[in-house]
């Protein structure tokens, strides 16, 4: 439908009419750049593991299950080292809520249940991503996120499907 035929079956001025069209416009600009933004954010970092480690892919469940400190040992028996970063740092939020669909509070919460009931450990944690790729490169078993910028040949990447 024309923005003009309607503004004669309704009379509003051809200015209003203009400024209604460039709203639109302009709404419509910032939802697909947030889509876009989102979309990228996603791919921004990738949960990494020691070159020991012979997965390369992992299901969401299984990737939940060792970041709540449930699974504790990869198909070979090794046993897993999980490292994070602190609870405010922006990586571990896009972690936990795109990729482990929690909160950074939920997992907090989860592993502060198990060490204070002691049926389990919380997750090993580093103060930077650089200190997070030489944890993960040098520990046999050892598991985290990165982003992309700071992976090298040190670490596998993993799938996750």
């Amino acid at each position: 439908m024309n923005l003009f035929r309607f503004s004669k079956q309704i009379q509003l001025p051809r200015h209003c009419l203009l400024r209604i069209r460039a709203y639109l416009f302009f709404a419509l600009a910032v939802c697909l750049f947030g889509i876009e933004a989102e979309a990228r954010a996603n791919d921004q970092y990738e949960i990494v593991t020691n070159p020991g480690v012979h997965e390369k892919t992992l299901s969401v469940n299984s990737l939940r299950s060792i970041f709540s400190m449930h699974l504790k040992t990869w198909p070979d028996g090794t046993k897993i080292r999980v490292f994070v970063l602190s609870d405010d740092d922006q990586l571990h939020q896009s972690v936990s809520k795109e990729k482990l669909n929690v909160f950074p509070y939920q997992l907090r919460s989860t592993w502060d249940r198990l060490v204070f009931s002691g049926t389990g450990q919380a997750p090993i944690k580093v103060n930077s991503s650089e200190e997070m790729l030489a944890k993960v490169a040098s520990t046999p078993g050892a598991i985290g996120y990165l982003w992309r910028a700071n992976i090298n040949e040190n670490v596998n990447v993993l799938e996750i499907k």
